[in-house]
């Protein structure tokens, strides 16, 4: 393909001015904070919150436009890692700059990270599921490489959740604690990329005889192969993708204040904001998780929800443990009883679903019911 065809078919008028709202919303939001500073009325609360949730979504679309895209060049898992990792890194920066900050953020990662595990394992999967399960008949996922993903999840969440409550003071790892587990999550997940990508990448693609979509009798492009030919459309995919995405997290954390204000107008709890902000920026990878399954592609469906959950988790704890040592801040990660138990239940409840191999709607009407009692439980 030429590359100036290349270039016309990438740069569509669509395609640049969906970052483009984000980028000039963003600015227009920046330079209005003067303005949104004072008290305001609950009327004009709710309006800019409504107004940045649309850009929001309309960058999203943009995103899971982009890594639909890069996702047929590049073959699974590369493409799904796009869009995984890219959301993953700059959830970690916001979390990184928000602790750097002013003022005391013990919990910021311990919430963050949480309402996105419980999102991405009841909601973003019940709802993937049951889509997908309502249009096809016969989905199935390979069942060696979510295996791969739940044992990684079940270390990581009770690492970063449990045992600070059981050999940590007051929810927080000692110093001596804090560093082996620190270099023991990053060789693990760091190991994890290795075999992903490597030995074991057929173990994260589709599984012949799926509902939908291509069989994995499919000759995907080799990585390689699809870099050499195709390396200026996908370069400039993914400087669109990046620059799609950005806006979103950064509309999410200027939102917060506003979205503090509301909810206490509301005299809602406090946690569903860390829960809306959560859903705000992992609206992405929901979008493109949902239509996976649309598609009967169940197995990138699950690179994404996953995957996205396995980096989330394994690149905020050792970030946030390395900026408690180096800058002498308390990290309270231990968990509530109650959001413990959710949490078993949503891990036990994907070991029971993937198990066969063969998933069905009735396994995302499940999910959805253990997404409610989490909901249920933010309001206790």
């Amino acid at each position: 393909m030429p590359t100036s065809t290349s270039s016309r078919t990438v740069f569509t008028p669509v395609a640049i001015a969906r970052p483009l709202i984000g980028w000039v919303s963003f600015a227009a939001l920046t330079l209005a904070e003067p303005l949104l500073a004072g008290p305001l009325p609950t009327a004009a609360v709710f309006a800019v919150l409504a107004a940045i949730v649309a850009v929001i979504i309309v960058c999203a679309s943009g995103v899971v436009a982009e890594a639909e895209f890069l996702a047929r060049r590049l073959g699974d898992p590369y493409g799904t890692l796009v869009l995984t990792l890219s959301i993953v890194l700059i959830e970690v920066i916001l979390i990184s700059a928000v602790m750097l900050g002013p003022g005391d953020h013990a919990t910021i990662a311990r919430d963050s990270v949480i309402a996105a595990t419980m999102i991405v394992l009841t909601l973003v999967i019940g709802a993937a599921l049951l889509a997908g399960g309502l249009r096809h008949d016969d989905l199935r996922v390979n069942r060696s490489g979510v295996s791969a993903y739940l044992a990684l999840l079940v270390v990581l969440v009770a690492v970063a959740f449990a045992l600070p409550a059981v050999i940590g003071t007051e929810g927080s790892y000692a110093p001596g604690q804090a560093i082996p587990v620190l270099v023991l999550t990053v060789l693990l997940y760091g190991f994890f990329l290795w075999r992903q990508t490597g030995a074991q990448r057929g173990d994260f693609q589709e599984v012949a005889g799926r509902a939908g979509g291509a069989h994995s009798g499919d000759r995907r492009p080799a990585l390689r192969t699809a870099l050499r030919e195709h390396r200026t459309e996908i370069i400039a995919r993914a400087c669109l993708l990046v620059a799609a995405v950005s806006p979103i997290v950064l509309l999410s954390h200027d939102m917060a204040a506003l979205l503090d204000d509301g909810l206490g107008r509301l005299g809602a709890p406090v946690a569903l904001s860390g829960i809306l902000i959560a859903m705000i920026v992992f609206l992405p990878e929901a979008l493109t998780t949902v239509r996976a399954a649309w598609a009967g592609e169940t197995q990138r469906m699950s690179n994404l929800a996953h995957g996205a959950l396995v980096s989330c988790v394994g690149l905020t704890l050792p970030v946030v443990l390395a900026i408690g040592l180096l800058t002498g801040q308390t990290v309270v990660l231990a968990e509530s009883p109650a959001n413990l138990l959710l949490l078993g239940v949503s891990l036990l409840l994907s070991l029971t679903t993937f198990s066969t191999g063969r998933v069905t709607a009735l396994h995302g009407a499940a999910h959805l019911f253990v997404f409610a009692l989490y909901g249920l439980s933010v309001f206790a």
